[in-house]
């Protein structure tokens, strides 16, 4: 099975089965940094691994880079409207590292990107619910990146001066409770799942409005965990703001 295949089957079972996320953020003192979303679907491949061994599927370890692959299929996405293209271009700047080893029960995603200011990476969570969609729906070599999916919410990353903050929006409110009612016959699978915040900062936190979060020995390291499903019925329960020590 060719990789991008794999991702595109993978990356839907992601939504559909227990997951636990982690927003990882190493920001500098000049705004610059990394920004990665985890993805750790051991769980899920304890129950398919087995199926794909059968199917003799080979250990992944491999990066995708988005930019290479929507120029792999430039002809294909100029026949998208501007609107589905400037959508795609979003994926632009993201790498995503697969690792997935059906004997070791393992099944790992990692969608990274580099920055020089941070909301150059804003809404980077469905950002990697888009990345689903570039896969096939048949045969690999068939492989076109499809129209994005519209999103009912957007979340936006600042940092000025001694302040970052993450703030949720939600921008279709009707989108949004289909969203939540589409919920209700995944709730078993997604009751144990969680998403954690994890900054890195430049220097020590001097406060935050997060009151249950935790923190490194040094104080630069912010850590904090939520139910996955309380966040999708709730995106503003992740807003945060974060005041650091001059």
């Amino acid at each position: 099975m060719k990789k991008i295949q794999i991702l595109a089957l993978a990356l839907i079972a992601v939504f559909t089965y227990s997951c636990n996320f982690t927003e990882e953020i190493h920001l500098q003192e000049d705004g610059s940094g990394k920004l990665s979303i985890n993805f750790d679907g051991s769980e899920l491949m304890e129950m398919a691994g087995d199926q794909m061994m059968k199917e003799n599927e080979k250990p992944i370890d491999s990066i995708i880079s988005f930019k290479k692959l929507l120029e792999e299929k430039h002809d294909s996405i100029a026949e998208l409207s501007p609107e589905e293209q400037a959508k795609l271009k979003k994926l632009e700047p993201f790498y995503l590292h697969m690792i997935m080893n059906p004997e070791d029960k393992v099944m790992k995603f990692d969608l990274f990107s580099e920055f020089k200011d941070v909301n150059e990476v804003n809404d980077a969570f469905n950002t990697f619910r888009e990345a689903s969609l570039m896969g096939p729906k048949s045969q690999p070599e068939q492989a076109t990146p499809v129209p994005m999916s519209e999103q009912s919410t957007e979340v936006t990353y600042a940092f000025s001066k001694n302040t970052f903050s993450r703030t949720a929006k939600i921008v279709d409110q009707e989108l949004f409770q289909q969203n939540i009612d589409s919920l209700q016959g995944t709730e078993m699978f997604l009751s144990g799942s969680t998403y954690t915040l994890k900054y890195h900062f430049p220097r020590k936190v001097k406060s935050t409005t997060v009151e249950e979060a935790t923190f490194s020995a040094d104080g630069k390291t912010m850590i904090y965990e939520v139910s996955f499903l309380e966040m999708m019925k709730d995106p503003k329960l992740l807003d945060i703001e974060v005041e650091l020590e001059e």
